[in-house]
């Protein structure tokens, strides 16, 4: 399991990483953001830090 993230800057290159991913088979939990709207890049990078500390990534 892969936790993945980006801000609104990196939305398209986190969703073209979800395909490649995909096609691969490879699980991966995305915790954001979900659309391009603006959002705080510390706030998705604190999501993924807790998911690797959480379940010892």
């Amino acid at each position: 399991m892969i936790a993945i993230g980006s801000d609104h800057g990196g939305y398209k290159l986190k969703e073209q990483l979800k395909r490649y991913l995909d096609e691969l088979e490879i699980a991966y939990d995305d915790v954001g953001t979900h659309s391009e709207d603006s959002v705080d890049y510390p706030d998705i990078a604190k999501k993924v830090s807790l998911k690797v500390r959480v379940r010892g990534m």
